[in-house]
């Protein structure tokens, strides 16, 4: 298995140095040079087993001779022990054919934890190996940096850095993160909006010199190991709900494009999936990309579901890729465009073509509120407002006889309690793991958008200088 960049200027690299690097030198994002593909028989054998396992299972072909299967299976099974349902992603059933995959009950009561305890673990033992030291930089909009940092927090040849938009995040969101108590955290919270924090991240990776010289690695879903890692609990899903006889379609609260695109990764290696739903929150570049195929920059706007205010969706080049024709050359000319005009445009044939096995739809906080009260009172159960979108959009464009839809419950309910009580009344139960934050000191600076102070924090941080 080798990997290039969308721009590609990488050359054919190993998954070892793909999950070192995170983001390829040429500006990029990796991706397989080819799709591994699973038979029937591959699917069916993963039927009953536990989630460890199918994690696993899934990674292989992707991580080739990176670890031998049974490191990789004992990397699993220590990712996934501490999360607190004996499930590890629960499906739980809203109405006939409606379901919620739970992927909340990791040690940060979110998403990112499924992939976000295996990539630490996995750098770990690269370090090993190898020697030396990672500093980690990485850029959240709410659950990647507390999920990031309490994979990392206490590992001795790893340092990290989170930079987080500074009031832009929920309360709850920036205490997982800045009560940690870790020698080897940073936490920074930049003056502006997620797009700023993402794209002073690509700034600091484009310096090749700091590169090599804080040996900087990526944790941010551009690293290829976290996709790998989230396509497994669709397979997880699928196969719980029949899914090699009855595809299912998933909605997907969506800011950054990770989430989802690991579902369509899944489809490469060949689950069958019906559609992958992208449901976004008033900040709609990616539901008006699939709806109209022209990516526009807009202006992030804060709302109930901050993990995704984002207009600028750095994994959406992954996808360009292979919209592209797997043509580098095309790629870096769609990015550059849209880094000049804040717009482009694919044709109406591919736009048609998309719209077998993508559908995007927006819920605005009105529609957000209103399903989050719906819910509750339909079933009883309590979703966050990230997840309402994800079973506002999902509902809205099923088509009839589809099949099963599966929205993905990206976050526990109590990490947003103030938009829980405006929409039922009443906060949801906090859990044992949030209720002991609430009396740990923060930790946390506050710097300017600006790459030459944030720069210098850095080096003097990652080489010990404070």
């Amino acid at each position: 298995m080798h990997y290039v960049s969308t721009r590609g200027g990488s050359g054919r690299r190993r998954f070892e140095e793909v999950l070192l690097a995170g983001l390829a030198e040429d500006g990029g994002l990796f991706v397989p040079e080819a799709w591994p593909r699973w038979t029937r028989a591959d699917f069916e054998g993963l039927r009953g087993c536990d989630y460890p396992t199918t994690a696993a299972a899934v990674l292989r072909p992707f991580v080739a001779d990176a670890f031998d299967p049974s490191e990789l299976a004992e990397l699993c099974r220590a990712a996934y022990a501490n999360f607190a349902h004996a499930a590890t992603a629960p499906l739980v059933q809203l109405a006939a054919d409606d379901w919620l995959l739970e992927l909340f009950h990791g040690p940060t009561l979110a998403f990112k934890d499924f992939a976000l305890q295996i990539l630490a673990r996995m750098f770990e033992s690269v370090l090993a190996r190898r020697g030396g030291r990672l500093t980690i930089v990485a850029a959240t909009s709410g659950d990647t940096g507390s999920a990031a940092i309490h994979a990392v927090a206490g590992r001795r040849q790893m340092a990290i850095v989170v930079l987080h938009p500074h009031g832009r995040i929920s309360p709850v969101q920036r205490r997982q993160m800045t009560t940690v108590d870790a020698a080897n955290v940073l936490n920074l919270a930049i003056e502006g909006t997620f797009d700023d924090c993402q794209a002073l991240l690509k700034a600091l990776f484009a310096d090749a010199d700091l590169r090599a010289e804080l040996g900087l690695a990526a944790i941010n879903s551009i690293n290829w190991a976290r996709i790998a890692a989230q396509a497994a609990y669709y397979v997880y899903a699928a196969l719980r709900l029949g899914g090699l006889e009855r595809p299912p379609i998933f909605a997907v609260p969506t800011g950054n494009f990770g989430d989802v695109y690991a579902g369509h990764v899944a489809r490469h290696l060949g689950l069958p999936v019906r559609r992958l739903i992208v449901a976004t929150n008033r900040n709609d570049i990616l539901a008006r990309f699939f709806t109209t195929g022209i990516y526009a920059r807009g202006e992030v706007v804060p709302t109930r579901s901050p993990s995704m205010d984002i207009q600028v969706a750095s994994n959406f080049e992954r996808l360009l890729f292979e919209l592209g024709g797997h043509d580098p050359g095309r790629v870096r000319e769609w990015m550059r465009r849209f880094a000049d005009s804040g717009h482009i445009r694919i044709d109406e044939a591919i736009l048609r073509q998309l719209a077998c096995l993508w559908a995007g739809g927006t819920a605005d906080e009105a529609e957000t509120l209103a399903t989050m009260s719906a819910v509750y009172a339909q079933t009883g159960e309590i979703v966050d407002p990230h997840t309402a979108v994800g079973i506002a959009v999902g509902r809205r464009l099923r088509q009839p006889g589809e099949g099963p839809l599966v929205c993905l419950a990206t976050a526990h309910p109590a990490k947003f309690p103030h938009a829980v009580r405006e929409a039922i009344g009443r906060e949801p139960p906090v859990p044992p793991r949030l209720a002991q934050m609430t009396e740990r000191t923060e930790r946390f600076e506050v710097l300017p958008a600006e790459l030459p102070r944030l720069r210098e924090r850095i080096r003097a941080f990652a080489t010990g200088r404070g």
